[in-house]
């Protein structure tokens, strides 16, 4: 099956140019392709999950796949799906964040041997002249053209409107496609929905610069079952980065999915056959909660590590119960099969305090704040309030409640917001 088989089949298309001849170019040749990156943080995140494994499958049937990270274009800032004006950093900033970002993508990318590359626009777009840049390339923009695009019209009917450094990032991404068609051989752009007008306006600068034929791919907005964007918490967003979001809370967002998204979830985040995938779709209750435990232990694994993807299981085990995973189940996952029985996992996300200065001090609504259990102390009181927090499976009676010696088990307080939520308090 041809990869562009493979996207079509897992869900990761939403539109492609030139269909016929796309197909062809991906089944006859070594092609090599390219996504965008935005460098505005030190790590990405699940919105970005997408991305990363169409370019994991795209090299996993023989392509090149090429991570370009906008260190140029993220000195401007890419009004793409933004209705108001990015924040400018530095580039010492997109120097430390590309570092991080190159580290995640390892995780999904084999960048040795130059099987993939990581690439920063900033070699080509600081080194630019504005005249000739005009001459050469503007010249082939139409202006009545690029305010139609949906990118372009959400930021001139915002509040704050399209300012001109943003009406030229347009430009910019297509000369990018240019700069890899002729350097790199790239010749296939892929991205997000909102990405569809800069891709096309790549394809064409090509073919006018170049005379060659480029292809575009773009994949839909992600949302869950809910009609939530994909990667939205409580706690904001779902980080790659093990130090912003611990491989236990990776895992839990994953397992907490909702049952309608299981089935699709594994296609787009796993590299589970879609054969074994198609056969879950019609479990329910205790099975396909199982389901769920295996789409959480690929998805961990896929960017942390077996080793941390088996911790997060036991963590979770220790948490809700002893669960057995059958070795029918998804047969192609490498999860440990069999029981397993809760234990004392240290996985489970903690926190340290000095005794003496928590008990009898300390509200237990601070310490739902503290660890991140609750965004806010309103938070913590509603929650509270509604009967969803808890001590060492006890009810908090009152937000005001102040934590106690009894409160302590073996020097420690376990918490717990709602019905999955915990974090460990360990004294000294």
């Amino acid at each position: 099956m041809s990869v562009l088989s493979v996207l079509k089949e897992r869900g990761f298309i939403e539109d492609l140019t030139h269909t016929d001849e796309l197909e062809d170019y991906l089944s006859n040749n070594r092609a090599t392709c390219y996504i965008g990156f935005d460098p505005t943080a030190a790590s990405l995140h699940v919105g970005s999950l997408v991305c990363i494994m169409a370019l994991a499958h795209m090299q996993r049937h023989g392509h090149r796949p090429i991570a370009l990270v906008g260190g140029g274009t993220g000195l401007i800032g890419d009004p793409s799906g933004k209705t108001e004006l990015r924040k400018v950093i530095t580039q010492e900033q997109i120097d430390e964040n590309k570092e991080g970002i190159r580290t995640q993508l390892a995780r999904f990318l084999d960048f040795s041997d130059d099987k993939a590359l990581l690439l920063d626009n900033a070699k080509w777009l600081t080194q630019l002249e504005y005249i000739p840049f005009l001459r050469d390339i503007g010249r082939h923009f139409s202006v009545n053209r690029m305010i139609k695009a949906e990118s372009y019209k959400a930021r001139i009917d915002s509040e704050d409107g399209l300012t001109f450094i943003e009406f030229n990032y347009m430009l910019l991404q297509a000369y990018d496609f240019m700069q890899l068609a002729k350097s790199y051989d790239c010749f296939l752009q892929m991205g997000g929905s909102d990405q569809w007008g800069n891709i096309v306006a790549g394809i064409d600068l090509t073919r006018r610069t170049l005379g060659k034929q480029a292809f575009g791919i773009t994949f839909p907005l992600i949302t869950t079952a809910s009609g939530i964007k994909m990667g939205k918490t409580h706690k904001g967003a779902v980080w790659l980065d093990a130090q912003r979001f611990s491989p236990y809370e990776y895992y839990q967002f994953w397992v907490n999915a909702d049952d309608a998204d299981i089935a699709r979830f594994l296609a787009l985040f796993t590299f589970l056959s879609m054969e074994e995938i198609d056969q879950i779709k019609n479990l329910e209750g205790a099975e396909l909660n199982k389901a769920k435990i295996i789409l959480a232990y690929e998805a961990c694994k896929i960017c942390h590590g077996e080793d941390e993807a088996v911790k997060a299981l036991k963590a979770s085990v220790s948490m809700f119960g002893s669960i057995e995973i059958s070795k029918e189940l998804l047969p192609g996952s490498t999860i440990p099969r069999g029981k397993h029985s809760a234990v004392n996992e240290k996985s489970v996300p903690s926190s340290s305090y000095n005794k003496d200065d928590l008990i009898g001090k300390t509200p237990v609504v601070d310490l739902f704040l503290e660890t991140g259990l609750c965004n806010s102390k309103s938070d913590a009181r509603r929650l509270i309030k509604q009967g969803g927090g808890y001590i060492n499976g006890s009810r908090i009676a009152a937000f005001d409640q102040i934590i106690l010696e009894d409160d302590v088990k073996e020097n420690e307080i376990l918490l717990r917001a709602g019905k999955k939520k915990y974090h460990k308090i360990i004294l000294n």
